[in-house]
């Protein structure tokens, strides 16, 4: 017992890893002890697992190391010693894919797979399926058969589980095994009829009538094994989603039946998969849920701190999508704010947040406030993330939200917990006209002793933007030149170009700006020397075309594009100047708006390309962009045929100033055909004119190919909206199916396609104003024509939908928030925005109001009279 004892000095120092200084030279070196004999079995278990060690730690090893290594390991096999055997087992797997002439031991591990000793048998069967590729699978068929309906459970549930992996390599050869595996579910042990349950859904997961009949059997007959219920629930539920997608009721299902009698099953395991399916259902009612919540909520006041981590898990994912049925459980959720496993309680509070009524909003924050404290920055950017829905779900409650926003602020925290909340407060000004003054002032308190210069620059950017159009501007100037006395450089010319936004936007405030601007001409960084140089000379013209065009809505272009034409004209004769005009302007791509906000990241990822970039770059490999000028706007596929057809075609509209591209991505289903000259025929009015038509030379079977047709657009800006009919023709050529080879034989064919439509929204581009209050009041000018009228949208029932169908027609961005409609409100504005193809800009305000059904009042401003009219006359 002496080298158990530890004395006082070791447990002070604490846990020391043995292996943390490995070297790999070394280690490999000391294989050599395997070749000795006899074999010292503990000291060639302590250089396995070092060797083990290293791997897991993502150390590389060469081919050829791997190999001297594993063919080293195989002298290890004379030895009966049972730990070093199953350590060289572990060692084969991990080298199996580095070294080269695994299967030389195929013969040993066979061995002991049919061998006496159990100990071996489970890991060697697992060590074999490893190294063995499906040409030499059939050599060890009869033997996994065998073990498949062993009577050990071990080796039972080592066969089942390496033939569900290899099933990925060689599914034709472990289709065989079915009869066995099937046999395997009538054994006594749970993790045996688990595994085997999953052999027999992967073997027969392409036939769906084999695994109904698979769940019917199971499910009347039962099934002792919860684990295998719990996967018995998953694959049941595909089956409802896959065949019961048109049943009116899912109670009526005999497999939904078995899904909800779980419910009452004496595993907690069993019921709550049964409550998670059900609440995961897409076809569901309150009915159906109700049960379900029941279960949930039972498990939220559970001892088991598992169980209330799962139920309030889904209770959490529930409320996105059945936020009534949660609010049963809020007395519940309410109790776990305090729960010691800060996991639970992250999530207790964000799921109130997300289902809380507008009343219990202060209540809620009071009791956040407590509880932030004590949580790591990871749970905190959780609880932010849900304050911001709540933010735009209750708009009226802004003060309440951003004082609270802003105490975190002052607390101690990193850049990810710090960035989530200037987002919300940055979303909050955007979408709340009444919460900006406020959320300024909160911003600017921050980047007083703001330590992050990424934080600083955006929160400039904004006040910049934002702060002009306020009541008292002037009170911002403070903060925004305190940054150019205190900061570093990146700061200080950011600071210099928000200054310069106050000096374009408020007249007032000019002289003063242009003194300041005046100083930073003296800073000894020369960047913020140029932009003071550079914004002073522009504000000291006093033109308003000068300060809209190069200071208060400079026009950003895609970087990447510009990179990409200038290393072309660079390698071009050079004889033209470059024209910078024919680069898109970069639009910003939203954020995925579904993302779970338990999963945080914070990897690097790659920068999004905008679909104007990526049909450039496509584009520009079959037509001379040249010609056209920039791109306007690339709009979203439009199917022409039905998905289930023999030839399936889907129409993409490239918009241009004064050309329309139409790109026609084809897809030919049928193996017995190849298709030539593939083209599409337009039936046009006579205001269109085709200059140009690019065919598709091939389209082999289950291959995309592309047709183009260059359209001119009509002098008349009203008559662009048109629609033509369309017609693929081509030349089929018979071919043999198995091997793609044509024959001689060809003739022409065609297949009329759904008609084509070029509507308004095309030939908007979507350009969100975060100042569109001010730039409304400001653009009643000679600049902008206004045209007003009032419609009735009788089918249209409520406010929401009235909203998202006018945003959908025009095509255009909704600023201020005002594409959400607060609930209960019988009145509501929306405001939005775009530019029209040939440059002009278009602001939409939209008065709706619902006695009985919608009424609209809309008006529509342009510095385009054309366009302005063409807007009225096509909702028209």
């Amino acid at each position: 017992m002496g080298s158990f004892r530890r004395d006082k000095d070791d447990e002070d120092e604490g846990v020391n890893n043995a292996y943390q200084n490995l070297e790999k030279t070394s280690v490999l070196q000391e294989t050599r002890t395997f070749n000795e004999t006899p074999v010292n079995a503990r000291k060639c278990i302590t250089i396995l697992t070092k060797i083990l060690y290293l791997i897991n730690q993502g150390e590389q090893l060469t081919s050829r190391e791997a190999t001297d290594c594993f063919f080293a390991m195989t002298k290890l096999f004379q030895s009966k010693d049972v730990v070093l055997r199953r350590m060289v087992y572990l060692g084969i797997k991990e080298l199996s894919t580095i070294a080269e002439d695994v299967i030389i031991v195929t013969s040993s591990l066979t061995k002991d797979m049919t061998g006496k000793e159990d100990l071996y048998r489970a890991a060697a069967i697992r060590a074999l399926c490893s190294i063995t590729d499906p040409t030499m699978l059939q050599a060890v068929e009869r033997y996994m058969k065998q073990c498949i309906v062993d009577r050990n459970a071990a080796v039972s549930c080592a066969a089942l589980v390496s033939s569900l992996h290899l099933a990925g390599s060689a599914g034709d050869v472990v289709k065989r095994w079915a009869n066995e595996a099937q046999e395997s579910l009538n054994n006594e042990n749970i993790m045996v009829q688990y595994h085997a349950l999953g052999l027999l859904y992967h073997i027969r997961k392409s036939d769906r009538l084999a695994v109904s009949k698979l769940v019917n059997k199971l499910t009347r007959h039962g099934f002792k094994s919860a684990y295998g219920v719990c996967m018995l629930i998953r694959i049941a539920c595909k089956l409802i989603e896959e065949e019961d997608a048109g049943r009116g009721d899912l109670s009526e299902s005999p497999t939904f039946e078995f899904i909800e009698s779980c419910l009452r099953h004496k595993s907690e395991m069993v019921t709550y998969e049964a409550a998670h399916a059900i609440v995961n259902l897409k076809q569901t009612n309150a009915r159906i849920l109700a049960p379900a919540f029941s279960i949930l909520q039972l498990f939220c006041s559970s001892p088991k701190a598992t169980l209330r981590f799962a139920a309030v898990r889904t209770l959490n994912k529930a409320a996105m999508t059945h936020p009534t049925a949660v609010t049963t459980c809020n007395l519940d959720l309410e109790s776990l704010i305090t729960d010691s496993n800060r996991s639970v309680a992250t999530l207790a509070i964000t799921t109130l947040l997300k289902t809380g009524a507008e009343s219990s909003v202060e209540r809620l924050m009071k009791q956040i406030s407590s509880f932030v404290a004590e949580i790591p920055d990871e749970f905190k950017v959780v609880v932010v993330q849900a304050i911001s829905s709540l933010c735009t779900k209750y708009p009226r409650k802004h003060a309440i939200l951003m004082n609270f926003l802003s105490g975190m602020l002052r607390e101690e925290g990193g850049l990810e917990y710090k960035t989530s909340i200037i987002d919300t407060i940055i979303t909050i000004i955007e979408e709340n006209v009444d919460a900006k003054e406020s959320g300024l002032s909160h911003l600017c308190e921050f980047i007083e002793d703001c330590e992050h210069t990424s934080l600083a620059v955006r929160i400039l950017h904004l006040l910049g933007k934002e702060g002009p159009f306020s009541s008292t501007p002037s009170k911002y100037i403070r903060f925004i030149y305190n940054r150019v006395i205190l900061e570093n450089p990146v700061v200080r010319a950011a600071a210099v170009a928000a200054l310069a936004q106050f000096g374009a936007s408020c007249p007032p405030l000019l002289n003063n700006i242009l003194v300041l601007l005046g100083r930073c001409e003296m800073d000894p960084d020369d960047e913020v020397r140029d932009r003071a140089t550079y914004y002073y000379n522009i504000l000291s013209t006093e033109k308003a075309d000068l300060y809209k065009s190069y200071i208060v809505e400079k026009s950003n272009c895609s970087l990447s594009l510009l990179e990409k034409g200038l290393v072309q004209h660079l390698n071009g004769p050079l004889e033209q100047r470059f024209d910078i005009s024919v680069i898109p302007k970069a639009i910003q791509v939203d954020p995925a708006t579904h993302a779970d906000p338990m999963v945080i990241s914070t990897a690097q990822r790659p920068p999004r390309m905008t679909r104007e970039e990526e049909s450039l770059e496509k584009l520009s490999q079959v037509l001379n962009l040249q010609q056209f000028g920039p791109i306007h706007k690339s709009c979203l596929p439009v199917q022409l045929t039905e998905r289930e057809t023999e030839y399936t075609v889907q129409c993409i509209k490239h918009i241009f100033s004064k050309h329309l591209v139409l790109q026609f991505d084809c897809l030919n289903t049928l193996s017995d055909q190849l298709l030539e000259n593939v083209v599409v025929d337009l039936d046009i009015t006579d205001n269109y004119k085709v200059t140009a038509k690019v065919p598709c030379r091939q389209l082999p079977y289950n291959e995309l190919g592309s047709t183009f047709i260059v359209l001119e657009f009509p002098s008349d800006i009203p008559d662009s909206v048109a629609t033509f009919g369309a017609v693929l023709k081509f030349v089929v050529r018979n071919c043999d199916p198995k091997t793609g080879e044509p024959t001689y034989q060809e003739y022409d064919d065609e297949y009329v396609l759904e008609d084509l439509e070029i509507t308004v929204a095309d030939q908007i581009q979507k350009n969100k104003k975060t100042n569109f209050t001010a730039i409304w009041e400001t653009s009643n000018t000679e600049d902008y024509v206004e045209c007003e009228e009032v419609f009735c949208l009788s089918s249209t029932k409520t406010l929401q939908n009235a909203v998202d169908n006018v945003l959908k027609f025009l095509g255009m961005s909704a600023a201020n928030g005002t594409e959400k409609v607060p609930e209960g409100t019988h009145t509501h504005t929306l405001l939005c925005s775009g530019t029209f193809r040939n440059g002009a800009e278009i602001l939409v305000q939209a008065k709706l109001a619902v006695p009985e059904y919608v009424t609209m009042k809309l008006t529509v401003r342009s510095t385009d009279d054309d366009v302005a009219e063409m807007m009225l006359s096509a909702v028209g």
